[in-house]
């Protein structure tokens, strides 16, 4: 068996969907023994609550909570998946499901949104980034999951959802009502931003991003050969990890390491490199193999901020080990673990954090990042924009090859301190220009970017100086 057989690898932000890995036989051949003691209090647990509790519960899911709550005790990356998550994961990496347009994550028992998709209902509707949800329709999300609380903002297209938010600034709640649409994710986008210099955006790594890079980078190249390219990776929360080797071979030379990943299992410790044979799935016709040849060495600009995780740091990350790209921008989030799905019966599954990866150079970026190579802000003023990254999650992995630097909401250890409320993140996010328009003439960051690239192409040279 070989290893894409044997050992699929998803990735994800700490709010990205992941595919899977339909099989893990390494776990059903391993016998590692049960604890009879402990197996013993949690039946007797079972047996008072099936007999004793004020209402009668389905055997089927008080075994299904006692696994949702073993798993989300280990770290913010692993959990139960019912059927109907299971589903809307899958559909998820395709890049296209019903809902409002909008990723989020949790806060102190909130909702809290991350960043509006571009061109959603919404985005249009004028959601922010640092918005608290308290309520779906007259439901409190109090006491909710965050996979119950997606599953209930997705649903079929046309119907609506009133959404009662928190907002930084205001003196009471706001309400919103969206309509569902059939969202799709457009993988990458591209535009030649004048003569010679091209701007290619990764918003999410789904199944279809290596051939969609290759499309619209030989497309850039039929408008003319390239002097500079900006590939921006800000607020890509990850997704599958072949895409992130797809996109890292595009720039690198054929062979070159890419990501390695490392866990307990003789399964979980891999090496990917700039090889067809580890970004294809299947037999798929290799994307890249037509790409211009001016794509291996023009210079290159990489794009990341606090919201670029998981796959997306996999690709900076790389392309700063061999010193393809300036990485620019700001500290990335930092997940550097690895998810695998593993199917289990009545058609749900467990996501179980399997591994660590590490950069080209033996780098963790868990709980750390990837720092850029030039710091440069959201805005000319200095604007921060939204800071929460995974050494902010409670129960996140430690880094296991350096300390992760403080944070302001770290205590001693491995887990943060709870902050008491959600001031210092709303106020960040409102340094935010909201609604950016990327790579446009009012793009802080990609004006830098592109001013770098002229410079380099002055002093002549290729690659990362």
């Amino acid at each position: 068996m070989n290893r894409k057989e044997s050992f699929s690898l998803a990735l994800g932000g700490f709010v990205a969907g992941v595919l899977i890995s339909l099989q893990f036989p390494a776990f059903a051949e391993r016998d590692v023994g049960l604890p009879v003691e402990e197996l013993r209090t949690f039946a007797e647990v079972f047996n008072a609550v099936k007999q004793g509790y004020v209402e009668p519960i389905e055997d089927k899911k008080m075994i299904a909570n006692a696994i949702s709550g073993m798993l989300s005790n280990l770290d913010p990356h692993s959990s139960y998946l019912d059927a109907e998550s299971f589903n809307e994961l899958q559909v998820g990496t395709q890049g296209e499901f019903g809902g409002l347009g909008i990723e989020v994550g949790m806060e102190d028992g909130l909702v809290q949104v991350v960043s509006p998709i571009e061109d959603t209902p919404a985005y249009r509707a004028g959601i922010k980034a640092g918005d608290l949800i308290f309520k779906l329709d007259d439901t409190p999300i109090k006491g909710m999951s965050l996979n119950d609380a997606v599953k209930k903002m997705r649903g079929k297209p046309q119907t609506r959802i009133r959404l009662s938010i928190l907002r930084k600034g205001e003196s009471k709640p706001l309400e919103v009502t969206l309509t569902r649409e059939i969202i799709k994710v457009q993988s990458v986008k591209s535009k030649l931003v004048e003569p010679g210099y091209g701007w290619v955006r990764v918003t999410q790594f789904q199944e279809n991003t290596v051939a969609s890079l290759a499309k619209h980078l030989n497309d850039l190249y039929v408008q003319g050969e390239l002097k500079g390219l900006v590939l921006d990776l800000r607020n890509d929360p990850g997704g599958l990890l072949n895409g992130a080797v797809g996109v890292s071979s595009a720039f690198l030379p054929a062979g070159s390491k890419v990501v390695s990943t490392d866990g307990r299992i003789p399964d979980a410790k891999q090496e990917y490199r700039a090889m067809p044979e580890d970004y294809l799935r299947g037999t798929q016709v290799d994307p890249l193999r037509a790409l211009p040849e001016g794509v291996k060495n023009v210079h290159m600009v990489v794009l990341v901020n606090s919201g670029s995780a998981s796959a997306s740091e996999i690709v900076a990350g790389a392309l700063q080990d061999h010193q393809r790209a300036v990485i620019m921008g700001t500290q990335t989030f930092g997940k550097g673990s690895v998810q695998t799905i593993v199917p289990l019966p009545d058609n749900a599954a467990i996501k179980l954090t399997t591994a660590r990866y590490y950069t080209p150079n033996g780098r963790s970026i868990q709980a750390k990042g990837i720092e850029p190579d030039i710091e440069v802000e959201e805005s000319s003023n200095g604007g921060r924009g939204m800071r929460l990254r995974e050494a902010d999650l409670e129960g996140h992995l430690i880094n296991d090859r350096e300390a992760p630097p403080a944070t302001a909401s770290s205590s001693s250890g491995d887990k943060p301190a709870k902050t008491p409320d959600n001031k210092g993140k709303e106020e960040a996010a409102e340094d935010l220009p909201q609604r950016l328009e990327y790579a446009s003439a009012s793009d802080y960051q990609f004006q830098q970017a592109l001013n770098l690239l002229k410079g380099l192409q002055i002093l002549g040279g290729g690659g990362k100086k």
